[in-house]
């Protein structure tokens, strides 16, 4: 035995370390599905279920082949399947432009029925990593027999890697490296995993270690099937449901999530190491997973309020961040430990590959159904909080069909109370407030117009005392209107960014605004007389929620107008239609996914879609973008579009930059718009003199920030993200940039 301690140890390091690698992995297949089939729920969750479904038929399968195997070296077989892993992830971004390619000409050849091409594409990019990684686990089982080790240390001390891996990932190696770099690192980690595992079963004595030790299972096989089954379907509706809540108090950040899936990672792995200190069986596994059940009631009315609880604005960036951390595990930390021991312990107590290959593959197909229900069935039908409550029904009632007789009435009956806590403290998200909208300085929440939960966001039109309305999406108050009559200066400059663009192109007969909002850009657009206007959104509830807000004047009902379902990059690569005028107000550029519409890559899709004297309107948000990453925006703009300026809306100080493919005109002076005779609220001197760079001098700002691309993700990962929670300095800081840059560049008395 103490010769097998080291050996013990060393893999017990591979097996953390192989887990680091996969959830990087994961982290980054999303990050280039999202580029490659656009923001979605439905490229999120395709991704999710390629990737589980792919675990699934690794596991299943190597389970299969090393069943009655007499002699088997699972060191090298481990070893083989990380340098798979690694060596695919060196070819993935080859594999994600071959998507890309593949979904354009989907879009083109078979409108509305490529979901197959999508599938087979996703498939073809990440299949075999996927089952590489879900085959590993009926392999580790065999290396932990050798070692006198358990299956349930392995698989704990791997989610416990993968963990670390997300956080890696989130905060270390993409704000760092980037995309591409960040897979060669990954990469390199497989590949160096794979010849440790080999040299490590180079010695082994492989036809002295038993391959068929006779155990008692404490669950017959059904029993077993079902309650993996149940654990790994509530875990992820769980986590569906839970996180939607949770993203309204954290924001829908890249840190954010991390944070989340961290700590759900970190309570299912010490549950695994619970797991193998507690003598299991059938009872106790029972009880343990009633609490579970009765704990989620409990907890799911607090995670109901962390948006009440969870903002803080004189706690430094990373100190918020912790914040989140513990807060999330001091809730949600003793269910999902709970939850975490079941699959464990059922591993432990199989005696074959193929069982331990079964089960395993039973869970991550469980995990394809739980996510794909809560999202497209369950959060729309019953809404988060429900869906969460059944997921505790559910393993509630796994418990006590395990549990002991004389004890499930007791715990029945303490699954009964806990539910009718959490009905009776319900906080009523959805009907009668929506969660993050309470953040005003009158600090009431206003009535709920109208909600819906998707798959993707959860969108509110809420009205508040005063009469402003207001659209929340995932608690981030994403645009307003003000009363009848009125205009508040923060919503001034939605209206401009459709008149801006529309008054410098010399004949504007096609429109696109990307982002509908409550409306007022489109409409004003719309007021522009252009021949045609597209309007795109990837939320269709967003149009629904359009007649509570009267500023649009009923726009979609004009007959020139036609909406479009769907991310706006991705519709702009998949069209092959030319516009006049382009505008767009996406979420906040800091915000998971949306680094996408300020990159690079973006800006070169939209220069391809807009005619020789085309003109583009972007929204700069200058209140929630730390001065670098404004200036960043704009020389990423700059780049595509050389003839740029930035134009700032006098009463609210919102950046807008407009940029014209026709290189020759002059922006600061040449607005043949206004001799169209339309009636705006602002005339054209005062339009004139509320620029505040040209060209040149937008260059000079320029300077100050970097290219945005969709490698570096430079506004979705690392400081860009941090800043965000610094936004009641932000904007007065970037003015002080932008003054800084106009003294700079003013000439000097002589």
């Amino acid at each position: 035995m103490t010769n097998a301690s080291p050996s013990r140890t060393f893999l017990h390091c591979l097996v953390f370390i192989s887990g680091l690698a996969a959830l990087s992995w994961e982290t980054l297949w999303q990050i280039k599905s999202t580029l490659a089939l656009g923001v979605s729920a439905w490229g999120t969750a395709l991704t999710l279920a390629v990737t589980m479904g792919g675990m699934s038929a690794g596991s299943l399968l190597m389970g299969q082949a090393l069943k009655n195997r007499a002699v088997v070296r699972p060191a090298r077989i481990y070893a083989g399947l990380e340098w798979l892993i690694g060596l695919s992830g060196l070819l993935m971004p080859c594999a994600y432009k071959a998507v890309e390619a593949l979904d354009t000409w989907a879009y083109a050849a078979i409108p509305g029925n490529g979901t197959m091409i999508h599938i087979m594409g996703i498939a073809a990019a990440i299949g075999i990593p996927a089952i590489c990684m879900g085959a590993t686990l009926p392999v580790l089982g065999l290396m932990a027999r050798q070692l006198k080790s358990s299956i349930a240390v392995l698989y704990g001390l791997n989610t416990l890697g993968a963990a670390a891996g997300v956080l890696l990932a989130a905060f270390v190696l993409i704000p760092a490296f980037g995309v591409t770099h960040t897979a060669r690192v990954i990469a390199t980690v497989n590949i160096a995993v794979g010849i440790a595992a080999w040299r490590f079963g180079a010695g082994e004595k492989i036809s002295d270690a038993p391959v068929s030790i006779r155990y008692e299972p404490y669950l017959v096989p059904s029993l077993a099937a079902l309650t993996v089954f149940v654990t790994g379907y509530a875990t992820f509706v769980l986590e569906v449901s839970w996180f939607r809540s949770l993203t309204a108090a954290f924001r829908s950040t890249t840190d954010a999530f991390a944070v989340m899936l961290a700590s759900v990672l970190i309570a299912l792995g010490l549950g695994a190491r619970l797991a193998t200190i507690l003598k299991m069986d059938k009872a106790l596994l029972g009880t343990l997973l009633s609490w579970a059940g009765i704990l989620i009631f409990l907890a799911t009315p607090m995670i109901e309020r962390f948006d009440l609880v969870s903002r803080s604005d004189i706690l430094s960036p990373a100190f918020l961040v912790l914040k989140w951390f513990f807060m999330m595990l001091y809730v949600i930390g003793a269910p999902m430990v709970l939850i975490g021991i079941a699959l464990p312990s059922i591993l432990n107590s199989q005696d074959s590959a193929r069982k331990w290959g079964g089960l395993y593959a039973l869970n991550a197909f469980s995990a394809i159904v739980g996510s794909l229900s809560a999202g497209w069935i369950l959060l729309p039908a019953i809404g988060f909080a429900r869906s969460a409550w059944l997921a505790g029904i559910l393993i509630a009632g796994a418990g006590l069909i395990n549990a002991k007789p004389s004890k499930r009435l007791v715990l029945g009956g303490f699954a009964i109370a806990a539910l009718l806590v959490a009905v009776v403290f319900e906080s009523g998200v959805g009907r009668t407030r929506a969660q993050g909208g309470f953040h005003r300085q009158d600090g009431k929440s206003g009535k709920v117009l109208d909600s819906y939960e998707g798959p993707d966001v959860t969108v509110s039109a809420v009205e508040y005392s005063n009469g402003e309305r207001v659209i929340i999406v995932d608690g981030f108050v994403a645009t307003q209107q003000s009363l009848p009559g009125e205009t508040f200066s923060s919503e001034h400059y939605m209206a401009w960014m459709g008149h801006l663009p529309m008054l410098l192109h010399p004949d504007p007969k096609s429109a696109l605004v990307i982002c509908f909002g409550t409306g007022q850009t489109a409409n004003a657009v719309r007021k522009e007389n252009p021949r045609s206007l597209d309007i795109i959104d990837v939320n269709p509830r967003i149009f629904k929620l359009a007649h509570h807000f009267a500023s649009n004047e009923n726009v979609l009902d004009d007959s020139r107008v036609s909406k479009i379902v769907m991310d706006g990059r991705a519709y702009l690569r998949r069209t092959d239609k030319t516009y006049d005028v382009i505008t767009l107000e996406p979420m906040p550029p800091n915000f998971s996914g949306v680094n996408a519409l300020y990159s690079k890559e973006f800006y070169e899709f939209t220069a391809q879609r807009l005619g020789p004297d085309g003109v583009i309107a972007q929204w700069v948000p200058f209140h929630i973008v730390a001065p670098r990453y404004s200036a960043s925006i704009a020389k990423t703009f700059q780049s595509v579009f050389p003839n740029s300026i930035l134009w700032i809306d006098p009463p609210s100080k919102t950046g807008i930059l407009l940029g014209s493919k026709n290189k020759k005109r002059d922006l600061a002076k040449s607005w043949p718009g206004f001799a169209r005779g339309i009636r705006r609220d602002l005339s054209e001197n005062e339009v004139k003199a509320a620029i505040l760079l040209d060209p040149e001098k937008l260059g000079d700002y320029a300077g100050y920030g970097e290219v945005v691309t969709d490698d570096n993700q430079l506004l979705s990962y690392g400081d860009a993200v941090y800043q965000w929670h610094r936004f009641a300095h932000l904007e007065e800081e970037n003015f002080d940039l932008l003054e800084r840059v106009i003294l700079e560049t003013q000439p000097r008395p002589r």
